[in-house]
């Protein structure tokens, strides 16, 4: 069972990110604000959740939460400042997009580059603990799975509407074949070292 919040004081969003161990596309991150009377008994962490149920309680989350929002970073980004601090970028991006000032930040994880003034906390495992985090890692996992499908029509080789993006034996061995594309990470380590250097990049 969810906590409905860490503190009855504070305007509380929850924070979570989706796509930090993938090959390839960009991390996506959400942010929630939920009323304090918020309750579904299906609401949970997005990685114990069916890809139907996280499709249905999208829309209920956007109707009912108070505010919410999704940040993005993209590939070449996270080349540029490593995937850590991507992940921080895109909450950040988030947070600046919430019609309505938080007073606790809720981040999933135990690390965070703060965001202007605002307090947080980081909780191991929070989006399976705390209804507002478990919210943010569904809308951030759903928004990003429909990215790498529009992706996947345009590179159908990778296999990234089933995938991803996410490392699969697949997916490494169709990068073999076919090389890298402006969408791959290029600070990752795509292949065994071997082969890392035999890389191209498409369009």
């Amino acid at each position: 069972m969810l906590y409905s919040f860490f503190s009855n004081e504070n305007i509380e969003a929850g924070c979570d990110e989706a796509g930090r161990g993938c090959l390839a596309g960009a991390v996506f991150a959400s942010t929630v604000i939920l009323p304090k009377g918020f309750k579904n008994k299906r609401l949970n962490d997005s990685k114990q959740l069916s890809e139907k149920d996280r499709e249905k309680l999208r829309p209920i989350i956007e109707k009912e939460a108070i505010t919410w929002a999704v940040g993005i970073v993209k590939p070449k980004e996270i080349d540029q400042i490593n995937i850590l601090n991507a992940s921080f970028l895109a909450m950040h991006r988030a947070i600046d997009q919430l019609k309505v000032r938080p007073e606790l930040l809720l981040i999933d994880g135990n690390r965070f580059n703060p965001y202007k003034d605002l307090p947080y906390e980081c909780i191991i495992k929070g989006d399976g603990k705390y209804a507002s985090i478990a919210a943010a890692s569904i809308l951030a996992k759903t928004y990003r799975d429909d990215y790498m499908k529009r992706l996947a029509k345009k590179h159908p080789q990778y296999g990234w509407e089933t995938n991803k993006g996410y490392p699969t034996k697949a997916h490494r061995d169709a990068i073999v074949e076919h090389g890298i594309t402006l969408y791959h990470r290029k600070s990752f380590r795509l292949l065994p070292l071997a082969k890392q250097g035999n890389l191209f990049e498409k369009p």
